[in-house]
């Protein structure tokens, strides 16, 4: 796969001052162009082998660009902070925002190639992150990001003949680490392993452009180029027009009887019953986050539901039996411009909790397939996508130790109109009922839909919806502590 990048490719001083200022005013024209619009961000990954003008070719274009719209971010060893959380955690809060450009060095490539050559993980292992990867560019490019991967190769003796230059030259030796003398030794491992993922991971989205690092000339002309015709190529693009994807439901119905009409929505609980209940489901609950097995398990509740279904109130009774420095609660609102400018998942990835703490979502991602979808304000591509990626994400948290539950919170229409009643008599309550609650209300039976569908795709072994019904305030708190308990326990118990 490297033969290309090993012949020897070069260009002289004279060529290439004559083809830098154009192609400095052209890179610059292109990163204003990106900035106005906002339509999209760029994400550069480096990869490759060491000494072959990683560093110097991004301080390059650093220089040749307004660097005050490029991010640069390195990863190398996991901070105590990152350990506590998913792996891709550390990645996924450094992602650049629409109109900006961010390079990440010692990226999500790079830790599984380090891994695989130290033989910390097996072949399967590194084909499941590479696959992970390819999910993660994929929703990248889905949401608004032209992704850029460059690999810069040398041969084995190109490489240890340039360590031994720059060891040898006073202004750059400090440059040479002992990793990149370890890397000289395991030199066949990772050009092996490196061509194995380069295979793997190379879409049409998100493509690997190998460059020869020999000569800093062609090498520099080289990235600077290819940056530039795939940033022109984008931004002269034409938004393309949405096609009609079947968006049928994944569990068909003749007689129209969907999954919340199922539930028995007459449970209760009388008030000595829910007082006892209560109080015995809290102190289970204090006890179980004081729990030393929590130190390796982070808690993720989820909470959405219909307007007037009591999350506000279930969910004061869940913090009432904890520390207030052992949780938080998130409400999730209309994105911020912040918020637009990124992937649809970024305002809940830099949420997640460490070990041993617990954060209640009120409203979450779930967003993108019900009010969003609902209410038209995506495509439908958009939310037919967002369940995979929406398990994708799970997954991981439950991957990183990250105890996952999610309520929906039902009640039926009677019921709901009685409390927005209620609401508009009580002075201190009227600011929960807004006329989009009301308006909302004429679309019953499509959020009816959504939810089903939203059950139907999303709830998996690892992080199973419960519903609740919640007609009855006092049965659907009792529900929803009794459910965070026993999903505690069963998760320590797996330990």
């Amino acid at each position: 796969m490297f033969e290309s990048a090993e012949i020897g490719h070069s260009i002289d001083k004279k060529t290439f001052d004559a083809e830098v200022p154009a192609l400095r005013e052209a890179l610059l024209e292109a990163q204003y162009e990106l900035k106005l619009q906002g339509r999209f961000a760029v994400l550069v990954l480096i990869c490759g082998v060491e000494g072959a003008g990683k560093g110097e070719t991004i301080k390059l274009l650093n220089e040749w660009m307004d660097p005050r719209l490029i991010q640069v971010n390195t990863f190398d060893q996991q901070t105590d902070e990152e350990l506590t959380r998913p792996s891709a955690w550390r990645y996924w809060r450094q992602l650049p925002p629409k109109g900006r450009m961010g390079i990440f060095f010692g990226n999500w490539y790079s830790q599984m190639l380090q891994s695989r050559v130290h033989g910390q993980i097996k072949n399967a292992v590194l084909d499941q992150a590479i696959d992970s990867a390819k999910n993660l560019e994929r929703m990248l490019c889905d949401e608004g990001t032209l992704i850029f991967k460059f690999w810069f190769h040398l041969s084995k003796p190109q490489m240890k003949a340039r360590l031994k230059a720059l060891q040898d030259d006073p202004l750059h030796s400090w440059r040479i680490s002992p990793l990149d003398w370890l890397q000289s030794k395991t030199y066949d491992k990772f050009v092996r392993y490196g061509e194995r993922m380069l295979r793997r991971s190379s879409r049409d989205y998100a493509p690997w452009y190998v460059v020869e690092g020999i000569d800093p000339y062609y090498r520099s002309l080289t990235v600077g180029r290819m940056l530039l015709e795939g940033l022109q190529a984008a931004l002269h693009a034409q938004v393309p027009r949405a096609g009609s994807p079947h968006a049928a439901p994944l569990i068909g119905s003749l007689d129209h009887l969907g999954l919340l009409d199922s539930l028995d929505m007459s449970q209760s609980v009388d008030k000595d019953d829910y007082e006892a209940q209560l109080a015995g489901e809290q102190a289970r609950l204090s006890g179980l986050m004081r729990d030393k097995r929590m130190r390796k398990h982070a808690l993720v509740a989820v909470f959405e539901g219909n307007d007037a279904a009591g999350k506000g109130g279930a969910i004061r009774r869940v913090a009432a039996a904890l520390d207030p420095r052992q949780y938080r609660i998130v409400p999730i609102g209309a994105p911020t411009e912040e918020e637009r400018a990124q992937p649809y998942l970024w305002r809940f990835w830099r949420h997640i909790p460490a070990r041993g703490k617990f954060t209640v979502f009120d409203r979450s991602w779930y967003g993108r397939v019900l009010v969003e979808r609902v209410e038209e304000y995506c495509q439908p591509a958009d939310w037919l996508r967002a369940y995979d990626e929406i398990n994708a994400f799970e997954d991981q948290l439950v991957e990183a130790g990250v105890v996952v539950v999610k309520f929906w919170l039902a009640i039926d229409q009677d019921t709901q109109l009685k409390r927005f009643q209620a609401r508009e008599k009580i002075p201190f309550k009227r600011f929960k009922i807004t006329e989009d609650d009301w308006r909302n209300r004429e679309k019953w039976p499509q959020y009816c839909d959504a939810v089903g569908d939203m059950v139907d795709r999303t709830s998996s072994e690892v992080a199973p919806w419960t519903l609740v019904e919640a007609n009855d305030k006092r049965f659907a708190r009792i529900k929803v502590l009794r459910t965070i308990n026993e999903a505690l326990e069963a998760a320590f118990a797996d330990d």
